[in-house]
């Protein structure tokens, strides 16, 4: 993953937060998808900030956690989220 680059969401996915979580409904394959709350934290952060790496070192700011392990974990999360058609990641 490139931090440089920035995650842009599918205009068919609709998201709303219920209860602390998001849920997402994707319009095309009909799905929906459930996040808990550090799911939540990452689609917000995505929707603020422009590159994976302000994403990043948000995500560093909230949480007590190792740089390594939350880049790898951030890139299985934005991984998933392709791989489902909910967003694209794109260079800047």
């Amino acid at each position: 993953m490139d931090l440089n680059q920035k995650v842009t969401f599918a205009d068919t996915v609709f998201a709303q937060e219920v209860d602390g979580e998001m849920v997402l409904l994707d319009m095309e394959s009909e799905n929906y998808f459930g996040l808990d709350e550090v799911g939540t934290s990452i689609w917000q952060a995505m929707q603020e900030k422009e590159t994976l790496k302000e994403v990043l070192d948000l995500l560093l700011e909230q949480y007590e956690v190792e740089e390594e392990m939350l880049e790898n974990d951030l890139s299985d999360f934005v991984g998933k989220l392709v791989e489902s058609g909910l967003v694209k990641v794109e260079e800047r």
